[in-house]
């Protein structure tokens, strides 16, 4: 192989990147980055001229494509080789294709499926230490989401999907191992946030169910388990795998394999570690519960709650005002044996509807475009939006439901027009489909 003035080393494991040394090198435009990233997915195989022209301009290549093609191999390789003279050294040609013949070390994503296989041996063999160093490695190599610029180009959705899968199983071989070193209470956050991003997937669930239980929150380890089950049912139709469920088993019968053996001193959880997330890090602490005991009481109940602005609405022909002077921008609970206003709650600017069930009351804010949360136990107010102008909203069969739209040119009415509903998970506030 032709030696080079620097060394080049490849990146995919974020934007695609070309570094000679501590210089990165200048790609061309769109079409030249999506041939190298497809040799990169493929290095050191023969990749056809056929299979890159419908990796590169998908279904509908231009009459052109095998001359557009050989132009972009011509101009990549004067940009890895400028130097180079006579044949190629590192862009080959080979019939029926190309090949890019580097070594593995000289590519991240090679890198990191040693260094990730390496954890997931040492954790077989029973080193959750060297485990754990070996894969938070591996995942220091991301730099963001991987290929970000050329996500729309034909061969990249389905190459995004398998690296994301890739990292997302060595963050879980990471989590199994942190697990296997004790100070659960510090993986629960951060656990609490990837369900809450993958909520279908059973491996997380269960690594959090075990956290929780470990921290001595049983209720909440089976809660958890109950969530995912409902979301499984909605949402595919299906139960929890075997894992899960016997897990589930275990939590019940407190079995004592679930409890952690005792262990010499162990570097901390997250010590030193830059793990990368297509979507930003953030260690919050896990959303309770939803409420298992008794709701806001609506038609039966001792109370009944309404929106401070829609009664205002209603009462504005008369002199008295809202009962007990209530003030717009609030949720006022009324006695409906004596008229009285029980309980009064600031929900925004203006209160346009409301719903109760699925643990909480529920508030529409007109101006602002938001929906609010009144918890029944303990009134705390979260606020959130549905990325959508909200017009009403009911609570109920596991969800919350918002209708959401915008204004329309053709319609008489001047205001925001219902386009679509939205079902929002009651508990992550966060809409799971929309019709």
């Amino acid at each position: 192989m032709h030696v080079l003035s620097a060394r080049l080393d490849f990146g995919i494991l974020g934007p695609l990147e070309v570094r000679a040394g501590d210089r990165q090198l200048r790609l061309g435009g769109v079409k030249q980055k999506a041939l190298l990233a497809v040799l990169l997915l493929h290095h050191g195989e023969v990749v056809s001229s056929d299979r890159l022209i419908e990796e590169i301009w998908g279904e509908q290549p231009p009459a052109d494509a095998q001359t557009a093609l050989q132009a972009h191999v011509s101009r990549l390789r004067k940009l890895l080789e400028p130097e180079h003279s006579g044949t190629p050294a590192l862009l080959v040609t080979r019939p029926p294709g190309y090949v890019l013949a580097i070594d593995p070390d000289q590519l991240d994503l090679r890198r990191f499926e040693t260094l990730a296989a390496a954890g997931r041996r040492h954790l077989d063999e029973g080193d959750p230490v060297q485990a754990a160093a070996s894969v938070r490695e591996a995942l220091e190599l991301w730099r963001g989401r991987p290929l970000a610029e050329l996500e729309n180009e034909p061969f990249a959705a389905a190459a995004i999907r398998e690296l994301d899968e890739a990292w997302l199983a060595a963050l879980e071989t990471r989590i199994e191992a942190d697990l296997a070193l004790g100070r659960p209470a510090e993986l629960t956050p951060e656990l609490a946030t990837l369900v809450r991003r993958h909520p279908l997937r059973e491996r997380l669930r269960a690594q959090l169910m075990l956290a929780l239980y470990r921290c001595g929150r049983q209720a909440d380890a089976l809660a958890t388990f109950d969530d995912g089950r409902r979301l499984l049912g909605e949402e595919l139709g299906l139960e929890p795998g075997t894992r899960l469920r016997g897990l589930q088993g275990e939590i019940l019968r407190q079995d004592p394999g679930l409890d952690l053996p005792a262990a010499p001193s162990r570097p901390r959880v997250g010590e030193s570690s830059r793990d990368r997330s297509p979507d930003a890090r953030v260690d919050t602490p896990p959303r309770a519960p939803p409420s298992r005991g008794p709701r806001w009481p609506l038609a039966l109940g001792a109370a009944v709650f309404v929106a401070a602005a829609s009664l205002l609405a209603i009462l504005s022909a008369g002199d008295d005002g809202p009962p007990g002077g209530a003030r717009a921008g609030a949720l006022i609970r009324i006695d409906p044996r004596s008229g009285e206003v029980a309980r009064e709650v600031s929900v925004g600017k203006t209160p346009a509807a409301v719903a109760v069930g699925e643990g909480a009351v529920w508030v529409l804010d007109a101006d602002a475009h938001t929906i609010s949360s009144v918890q029944s136990s303990s009134s705390a107010v979260t606020t959130f939006g549905t990325g959508a102008t909200p017009t009403d909203l009911a609570a109920g069969a596991g969800g919350l439901w918002v209708l959401g739209g915008a204004a329309l040119a053709e319609s008489q009415s001047g205001g925001p027009v219902a386009t679509a509903l939205a079902r929002v998970d009651p508990t992550t506030r966060t809409v799971r489909a929309r019709i």
